[in-house]
């Protein structure tokens, strides 16, 4: 095991097709020295196998993602494991990114920057999480070493993160008392004392947020039990006199604004609402009574290093055009996507915003308007011809993909 050696860890549960776009985005990375374990249920595992390609498989199917990234640590023989979630990809240059730091002895772990749905927009960037389970944005547009306390540490993000796996095994891995919310922010506190955390702003993933048991593809809620358990477990575990009762406050009242937006969208009706709400009290209930546990160092991996084959540092393409020239494209794509990083740029005579999307055929697709806005925060019409448009475009994702 060297120090350049890295394990990418992914766990998914009942999302196949997820599952296989996280991994073609995997082999799109220009980082070639990593291995990859996938922790699966037995059908999407099944899936994985079939494709004939050098992954670690761990059979596991149960709701809990603190045990199951445990079960991926185990497999791990890299020094540095870093996670994905399978309903993300990530940029081509994202593992090179979020595990340079690590050159630095004194850094223990790393997280990135998140896009959402829409490709474009962030879901999350830099933050802190308090040992009252609250976070605290952090203006960083650069690449930031942080120290922390065990009540205030960097909220390195599930879908996009990395630790020392010698650190990691050291504190007991993930407490499975958290299957899910707050499991990584748990390990945050618990490792703030032993080393930096680097915040990568550069290494980023897309984020989808697919269907789950507790999520909806549209992303309402269908259990608050897990959220409202892990939260009064957090509270009694890192506060030294954990006030349970503005805890459940603070939980009540963000819920309640989440479940309140989706009602005036007409995605949750009165019945459900009341439902979720009544799952979040038995899961504070839950939270409360539950013994915190003890968590033991974890064991060392006894299986070998094994390299994923990924494209490694390469030239990339972009092909460009009209709606109506979007089948063309598409063929083209399909076939550059075999060697190299390909992105698509198809836009419509309109001021539709842009949406930037990995295909499952290998290639990234942006679409939208040629007078649409690329950003949130971007003027709703932009009046460019269609060439500085392109090249607008192209300027602003080559710091995460190869171009040429």
């Amino acid at each position: 095991m060297t120090a350049t050696q890295i394990s990418v860890i992914v766990v998914s549960r009942h999302r196949p097709a997820a599952l296989q776009r996280c991994l073609l985005g995997l082999t799109q990375q220009d980082h070639t020295d990593f291995e990859v374990i996938v922790v699966a249920d037995p059908q999407a595992a099944a899936e994985v196998a079939a494709l004939a390609k050098p992954i670690k498989l761990v059979a596991f199917d149960q709701a809990n993602i603190s045990a199951a990234r445990n079960a991926g640590l185990a497999q791990a023989a890299g020094a540095v494991v870093a996670f994905i979630d399978d309903d993300a990809v990530a940029e081509p240059t994202w593992l090179s990114r979020l595990v340079a730091p690590f050159s630095d002895a004194r850094v223990i772990a790393s997280t990135g920057y998140v896009r959402g749905r829409n490709g474009i927009s962030y879901q999350w960037k830099a933050c802190e999480i308090g040992a009252d389970a609250q976070d605290h944005a952090l203006q960083i547009d650069a690449l930031t070493l942080r120290a922390g306390t065990p009540q205030l540490a960097v909220k390195t993000q599930g879908t996009n993160c990395a630790f020392r796996a010698d650190t990691l095994r050291a504190i007991g891995g993930f407490d499975p008392s958290f299957r899910f919310y707050l499991d990584e922010a748990d390990v945050n506190l618990r490792m703030a004392t032993l080393g930096l955390t680097a915040i990568v702003p550069e290494a980023q993933v897309h984020h989808g947020f697919e269907a789950s048991a507790r999520r909806a593809a549209n992303r309402v809620p269908l259990s608050l039990f897990d959220i409202a358990a892990s939260t009064a477990l957090f509270l009694r575990r890192h506060q030294s006199a954990p006030d349970l009762a503005m805890g459940l406050r603070q939980l009540s009242h963000r819920e309640a604004q989440r479940l309140s937006q989706h009602r005036r969208t007409g995605r949750l009706n009165a019945r459900a609402e009341t439902d979720l709400l009544l799952s979040m009290a038995k899961g504070w209930a839950a939270g409360c009574t539950e013994p915190l546990s003890t968590l033991a160092p974890l064991v060392q991996p006894k299986t070998g290093f094994l390299n994923f084959p990924s494209f490694g540092p390469s030239k990339g393409s972009v092909l460009c055009g009209r709606f109506w020239q979007k089948s063309a494209l598409m063929n083209a794509a399909k076939h550059s996507a075999q060697s190299r990083v390909t992105t698509v740029i198809c836009l419509s005579p309109t001021a539709r915003p842009h949406q930037m999307r990995f295909q499952p055929e290998g290639f990234w697709l942006q679409t939208g308007g040629l007078f649409g806005r690329s950003t949130r925060d971007g003027p709703r019409l932009v009046f460019s011809s269609f060439q500085n448009r392109i090249l607008q475009e192209t300027a602003r994702f080559a710091a995460f993909r190869p171009i040429n």
